[in-house]
This record gives structure tokens, C-alpha cells and sequence, in this order.
């Protein structure tokens, strides 16, 4: 499925509610320690940026984990709702609080140099390492 729809989703205690229009249907995977530190394994993420809109924003709080980006939480029930840059200019909201079926595909896994031996997924992806994901994205692809 190549379409792109609006979708909603939510935190666990429904507090926060988001609509969101994916850039695409990509899943990707971080694997890095901040991202396994803060849900106890990779993160699953769907990129959405500017197409992403939250009910319940008194309820979100902002940890801000680097000096280039921040994670959104819900205050209530802890769910996990967004890895930003700062800049705005991306924003990944973990698959899983997506309503309802999607045909999403699994894509991308990143900082695959930290990834630990205990897992691994068998769907081919592109792996990136932390370097690779910084220099792709500096040259603005």
C-alpha cells in the first residue's frame, strides 16, 4: 500500500490523542541506546513532521534528551508519543499508537552499530549506522 491517509491514534490512558498523515508507510527501527533506554528495546517509529496534530497537549511533556532534539510523553500514563529535532523539521511517533490495520513495511533500522546481539529482525532493510544516518541527512536527502 503506497497510499498515505490521515491517521489517529493515542497515548495508553487516551489523555493524549494525535492525527497524523505519515510521510509514508515505512516503519523504521533506532536502534541506538537513548532509544532502547527509554522503552527497553528499538524504537518503533513512523515519520510524520508537519503532518501531526495532538488533543490533549496539557498533557505532553517535553524531555529534552540531546542538544539537537526532545521526546514527548504523556504525563498521565507515560506513553511515549514523539522523537523531534528541535529544528522541526522531523518528527517520528512510535507505530504503535496507530489505530486500526495498516499495510506498513518494515524499512530502515538505524545505529545498527549499537544494536544489541540478543535480537535481531529477519526483514532485509537498509541498516544505517549513526554516521550514515547524520551524513544522509545533512546532504538533504
Amino acid at each position: 500500500m503506497t497510499t498515505r491517509s490521515e491517521l489517529r491514534g493515542q497515548c495508553l490512558c487516551g489523555a493524549v490523542r494525535l492525527t497524523a498523515i505519515p510521510t509514508s508507510l515505512h516503519v523504521d527501527a533506532c536502534h541506538c541506546q537513548m532509544c532502547r533506554r527509554w522503552g527497553g528495546g528499538p524504537m518503533m517509529v513512523v515519520e510524520c513532521n508537519r503532518n501531526l496534530s495532538f488533543e490533549g497537549q496539557q498533557y505532553i511533556v517535553l524531555f529534552g534528551s540531546s542538544e539537537w532534539a526532545e521526546r514527548g510523553f504523556c504525563r498521565q500514563c507515560g506513553t511515549h508519543l514523539f522523537f523531534r529535532l528541535k529544528d522541526l523539521s522531523y518528527c517520528a511517533v512510535p507505530v504503535g499508537l496507530f489505530e486500526g490495520s495498516t499495510a506498513w513495511s518494515f524499512t530502515q533500522q538505524v545505529f545498527i552499530e549499537q544494536k544489541p546481539a540478543y535480537y535481531s529482525f529477519s526483514e532485509k532493510t537498509e541498516n544505517l549506522t549513526g554516521e550514515e544516518l547524520f551524513a544522509k541527512h545533512s546532504q538533504g536527502s
